[in-house]
This record gives structure tokens, sequence and C-alpha cells, in this order.
């Protein structure tokens, strides 16, 4: 599909100094006012906004630093994934560098489930906590809260989930926790102005809220100062890894937090870059997504996410080259176990007939339930459908759901949520436990209320300009520099050729994964063209169109100007360094 939304482009490019392709390409991320433009281009820490602008935050900051006035113990309780793990971090160091007595605890994922629960509030009060804050969870821990409200303690609640609701007469009756002090920017009457935050960065407005009233000076100077900059990463760092959508001040701290991350004081970060073989002046959305992130992440999966926790707490680097390692192989560990998970889930889906169902619901009881949400992503990617992957747990059954656009996984189970004992979430993902007795009724409920069309299971590739390439150019790919970094809510833009003639090919990788071309436009110019894709499938696309004969010149060696072979590709340009020389390289996406 090619996108058309409208605008003076002409204009737009004229005023910012960027091309016409530049300015249609911004155009299609929703960014349509000079305000908008200028910050997605020019934006920096001056206009991240205010913590204070948080509902509570100003009565979280006076009810802390009496607290640490008074040295009374705080005990922070996170979450076991790499937001809660951030979270956890961005609060510890922020109180500890305030000098309160403070220490953390962060839920096992099999004995304590998600969040906070009583056992956890039981601990801290035996312990002499007097005061919980929790990141990352609790804005559905109701009765958890209660509980510790019963106890004489005090809560204190950050989080950036969906607020919990019931529907009465028709109308959403919102049910927000009894803490002193409750910072959600989803809650309704949060004047935060840009609700798409992570766990990690409410933290992280906390603290510089908290330090800048503890010091008598401006939050602003705060985040620029060493403290500030520390904790600046791990919420870039938990952003990307929660995949929240890059825009608006997501975007900047993920920019800033990036140029921070490459020249890290933290040990912890600093050994994982080095057993990931992780160069730090290349750190991308990319590397913290599919390298680093899952390291933090698997330690919660398959053991307990403290080793994660010590790992960025570490102050030796001895210690933090053996934790990212330990990090590094149970990732590695995980990886394998995950394939094994996906291929469970198919076979199920397609020998039982589950293919017919608008909303996929996998019951797999031996898979690893840390597992659930990764598997449950795949075999969304897989069949472009809404899909839960439940597991046996050891008190039934638990599960994860990875969503497409059109269905809207929380609000979908929340028609149904008489058949949970616990769930959360938001649009795209969710978490849920419930009795094996359920799980049929489970999937039944959702596939009969839900409203979604053969249409939204159809993947949808949207190309922001048809581009021949020929106009890609050097001028243009730097200008593109502009537009990072790249991840979700801001994708790396995708342009289209129409009728390219494939002149050769090789396959190349040490896995031969890898196909690299030299294609021809209607002119007759050659172009690179390297995929990275599918080559097996690639190839069988093309025997279906094409010649047996095509195809073995294809890949002889030679240049076969005659090549009958045509295809239309999506595409991205880059620059090829190589040995000194700089030339244009296409990057095939899909091809037809």
């Amino acid at each position: 599909m090619i996108a058309a939304k409208r605008a003076d482009f002409n204009a737009i490019a004229e005023r910012y100094n960027i091309s016409p392709v530049m300015a249609r390409i911004i155009r299609n991320r929703d960014i349509v006012s000079d305000e908008e433009i200028n910050k997605f281009l020019n934006g920096d820490e001056n206009d991240i906004y205010d913590p204070f602008l948080l509902k509570d935050v100003d009565k979280a900051v006076d009810i802390l630093l009496n607290k640490i006035k008074q040295r009374k113990k705080i005990r922070i309780i996170g979450d076991y994934d790499i937001d809660g793990i951030c979270s956890t971090y961005i609060l510890y160091k922020g109180f500890k560098y305030l000098g309160a007595d403070v220490d953390t605890a962060i839920p096992h994922r099999i004995k304590d489930g998600y969040g906070l629960n009583e056992n956890l509030i039981q601990e801290a009060y035996d312990a002499g906590t007097d005061t919980i804050v929790t990141c990352d969870n609790g804005i559905a821990a109701m009765s958890q809260i209660d509980y510790a409200n019963s106890l004489g303690m005090t809560v204190v609640l950050t989080d950036h989930h969906e607020i919990p609701y019931e529907m009465k007469e028709g109308e959403c009756v919102y049910k927000i926790p009894k803490a002193v002090a409750v910072i959600d920017p989803k809650q309704k009457e949060c004047k935060y102005p840009f609700k798409e935050i992570c766990g990690a960065v409410v933290a992280y407005k906390l603290i510089l809220a908290i330090v800048s009233q503890y010091e008598n000076t401006q939050w602003q100077k705060v985040m620029k100062s060493e403290i500030g900059e520390e904790l600046m990463e791990l919420a870039a760092f938990a952003t990307i890894g929660d995949v929240m959508e890059l825009r608006d001040e997501n975007r900047i701290i993920v920019k800033k937090g990036l140029s921070l991350i490459s020249n890290t004081k933290n040990r912890g970060l600093k050994a994982l870059m080095n057993v990931t073989g992780t160069n730090p002046a290349n750190v991308s959305p990319y590397t913290v997504g599919f390298v680093l992130g899952p390291c933090i992440n698997a330690t919660g999966r398959l053991d307990t996410a403290l080793n994660a926790l010590e790992l960025l707490k570490a102050s030796d680097d001895s210690k933090a080259v053996i934790l990212a390692g330990d990090l590094k192989a149970m990732n590695d560990s995980r990886k394998e176990l995950t394939v094994q998970g996906v291929e469970a889930a198919v076979k199920k889906i397609e020998e039982e007939g589950l293919i017919k169902d608008k909303v996929l619901v996998v019951y797999l009881p031996e898979v690893h339930e840390s597992l659930a949400g990764i598997i449950a992503g795949r075999i969304r990617e897989k069949y472009c459908k809404p899909t839960f992957v439940l597991t046996r747990g050891e008190e039934g059954v638990k599960g994860s759901g990875r969503s497409i656009d059109a269905f809207h996984m929380y609000d979908e189970m929340t028609k149904c949520n008489e058949l949970f004992t616990k769930y959360g979430g938001h649009k795209l993902a969710a978490g849920l436990s419930l009795p094996e007795e359920n799980v049929d009724a489970f999937r039944e409920a959702l596939n009969r209320n839900c409203n979604l069309t053969e249409e939204d299971f159809q993947e949808k590739v949207l190309i922001d300009v048809p581009m021949p390439f020929g106009y890609a150019s050097f001028d243009l790919i730097e200008q593109l520099e502009l537009l990072e970094p790249f991840g979700n809510g801001n994708a790396k833009p995708q342009f289209a050729h129409k009728n390219a003639r494939l002149l050769s090919g090789r396959i190349l990788g040490a896995n031969k994964n890898v196909g690299k071309y030299i294609a021809a436009d209607e002119t007759g110019r050659q172009y690179e063209l390297i995929y990275f894709g599918d080559i097996e499938a690639f190839n069988g696309y093309l025997a279906e169109k094409y010649s047996l004969a095509a195809i073995e010149n294809l890949y002889s060696g030679r240049t076969c100007f005659d090549s009958e072979i045509l295809i239309s590709v999506v595409y991205y340009p880059e620059i090829n360094e190589f040995r000194g020389n700089r030339n244009l390289q296409m990057v095939m996406r899909y091809y037809m």
C-alpha cells in the first residue's frame, strides 16, 4: 500500500531545508504541525516534558523526601522484564544518590507471578520496610495495596499500564488502587502531554523531580547532570526493550540515551556489550532490541531477574563480566527453547484446526511459561492474527498475548474477565492467569466477541514513496539519517521500484542466507541489490514465474543483459563502505 497522506511537501521541504521525499516520509508518520516537525527533526533535551506534569508526582516527592529525611526503610518492588528491571535500577540508583535507606525486590516469574502480591508485601513488612515504591507495576494491585495499607505501610505507585476498569450501565468505571500517590500517565485526570512512556521513564521522571527538590534546583539541570544522564541511558534502554513507540519525547530520550550508552560508565552495560560482541560506537535500537535487551530479559524468563539487576548494579568489572556471560548463555538457551515452542504451536494450530479461529489461543502445557510471550509474538507474525499462548503454571494456567493493530487485547479480555484469576496489559500485549478448566471457554469467548474481518489479517506493507532506484543518492541517504532512531512508531522508510531486471546474482554468507544481485532499471543503469531475507523462498518465487534456464543464468557468475527476470521491490537505500570505497546499495525488503 502506498501512503497517500497529503500536504504541501515542497513548502515543508523548503521551510526545513529537506527534500520533498523527506517531507512525505515525515507526513506519513502523522507529524503535521510546524511544532511537531521541528521537534521531530531538531528535538533535544529541552523538549522533554516537565516531570511535575505527571499526576501525583508533587505528592510523591513530598512524601518520599520526608521518608528519606526520617531514615525510613524504603523498598522498591519492580518486575522481571527489561522495563521492570531498568525501572528498579533507576529508582534504586536515584534513592541511593539521595542517601536513602533503600533496597529492592523483583518478583520471581513462577513463584510470585507478575507485579505485587501479598507475599512480597509481607516480606517487606517483616524486613521493617516503611514505604513500598512500585515500578512498572501496581496499577492493577487493588487488594494487595489495601493489604499494605492495613499493615500501616506507605505505598507510592509508579506504572504505565492501562488503568483497570469495569463496565457499569454502559460506562467505564476506572479502578485506582488506594496508594498515597499514584503516578501513571494513563490516568484520565493526568495532564501529562504524552501518555506512551514506559515504566522506566516514569521512574526516571520521578527521580528528576525528587532530586530537583532535594537540591533546590531545576529538574532540567538534574537531567543534564552525571546522575541524570546515567539514568537516561536506562530509560532509553527500557523504552526500546519494552517496544514503546519512538515518537514525541520517547524519540528524544532514545536518541540521547543511545549516544550516552556508547560512552557508558555502567560496568554492567559495558560487560554485556563486550560478551555479545557489540561495538559501543554503533549501538542502535536494533542492538538494544535484539542483542542486549534479550539478555536482560532472559534471566527473568528462565531463572531470576535479580541477576540482571545485579549486572546493572555491579561495581566490580570482574563480577560484571561473569554476570554478563551468564546472561548471554541463558539467552542462547532461551533461543533454542523458543524455536521448539514455536514448532509445537504451529503443529497444534495446523493439526487441530485452530487456524480457522480469528483469535488464536494455543495451550502448550509443557512449554516454559516464561516463553509464552515470545512464542505468541512469533505466531502472530506467521499468521497475522491476535495470539495467546498458554502454559501450565504451578497454580493454574498462565499465558501471554500479542496482538495486531485491529484488535485491542486488553479491551477484548475485559469483556470476558470473569474467566481470569488475574490479567493486565494494553492494546498490543497482555498477560493472564486462569483455571485450566477455563481455557476452552476463553478461546470461545474471544472468538465469539471478535469483529475482525479477513482484511484485518492481511499483512500490510506501507510504501512511503514509489521511488525508482535512480532517485536514491548519497545526499538523500544522509538526510534519511535525520529520521533516526528507527523503531516502533518510527519505522525505517520504505520505497518501491517497479520492474527491476536481475542481471546476475550470488548467494553469500556462511549459512548461504544473503543474496547479492545486480539489477538494472528501464534505462539500463545498474544497481547493487542485497537481500537478507529467506533466500530459499525467494528462489522458489522466481522458479514459479521464470524458466529454470533463467535462474541458472542468474547465478552463473556472468552478467546476463537479456535476463527475463523482472521483479518489483520494496527497498531502502544505504551506503556500503568497503576498503575505503563507498557505493549505493539497495536493501530489498519485499518483492513481487
